[in-house]
């Protein structure tokens, strides 16, 4: 009897165990996959240039049509010019959470006040400056997009934010650098997400080696800053020159243009 009771005492621990191996584990797995997951640096730059030719021409034919006095000449030299500034060795990584959170159409409230929209598309305040830094240095925009959506509410997100930063976990990427080769200069920006960076900004310093480069790192906060993220992107890349930083407070992102661009101009880039 003391036998047969051992075994079944031994088949339900085993059970158990089974039930919560199945319950656990990542957790992206009970959130909806990104259906466009394989992206590179290569095709995200092209986006962005596109994108920026097109505001640039806009504003091209604003400016001809407000100041008849400037010749054509002056407007193909402007054009040139910008043109030129597009791929200078500056690279502009960002991780966002409107970029991330699956969120396509209008924003709500349960969005919370950190998701935006830029030029028609879904975004986040730490996107907003980084479209601020690339017209103040003509760089390259590169989105650091996760496999995996975060949820569409922000409370929600902030619960599976904080899992993923206590439990140490590494969620996987959908973009990736191909061309790092070609900058020089990094601007990497993040939201601060529990006094910390969020956890795809540890996959993303895990993935690649910055040796050489300068870092210039910004973040965007409900007023904590950079908390010791600092000090952690120094110890994922001891051989980088790590400059400046940038934190800017999230209700301050819409009116910040002018501190970015006063940022930028004392670093000497």
């Amino acid at each position: 009897m003391k036998r047969l009771l051992a075994a079944v005492m031994a088949l339900t621990i085993v059970g158990l165990t089974a039930c919560g191996d199945s319950a656990g584990g990542d957790a992206a797995d009970s959130r909806e996959r990104r259906p466009d997951i394989s992206s590179s640096t290569a095709e995200v730059n092209e986006t962005q240039s596109e994108t920026a030719s097109d505001e640039q021409s806009q504003e091209s034919s604003q400016d001809s049509e407000t100041e008849a006095s400037q010749s054509s000449s002056e407007t193909s030299e402007e054009t040139e010019s910008s043109e030129e500034t597009t791929g200078s060795g500056i690279l502009i990584a960002y991780f966002s959470l409107g970029e991330n959170n699956g969120i396509s159409g209008d924003v709500d409230a349960d969005a919370g006040a950190s998701v935006t929209t830029l030029n028609g598309s879904v975004t986040g305040n730490t996107g907003i400056i980084a479209d601020y830094i690339r017209q103040a240095t003509g760089g390259d925009m590169f989105s650091i997009l996760t496999e995996y959506y975060y949820p569409e509410s922000y409370d929600e997100t902030l619960t599976v934010a904080r899992d993923e930063l206590s439990n140490g976990e590494r969620p996987a990427l959908a973009s990736h650098i191909e061309n790092l080769d070609q900058y020089d200069t990094i601007f990497i920006g993040f939201p601060n997400w529990w006094a910390d960076m969020p956890a795809p900004m540890d996959t993303f310093f895990e993935e690649y080696d910055f040796s050489g480069k300068r870092i210039i790192p910004f973040v965007t906060s409900g007023g904590s800053g950079f908390s010791d993220t600092l000090d952690e992107i120094a110890a994922y890349e001891p051989d980088a020159t790590l400059l400046e930083g940038l934190s800017i407070r999230d209700y301050s992102v819409e009116e910040a243009q002018g501190e970015v661009n006063d940022w930028i101009a004392g670093l000497g880039l």
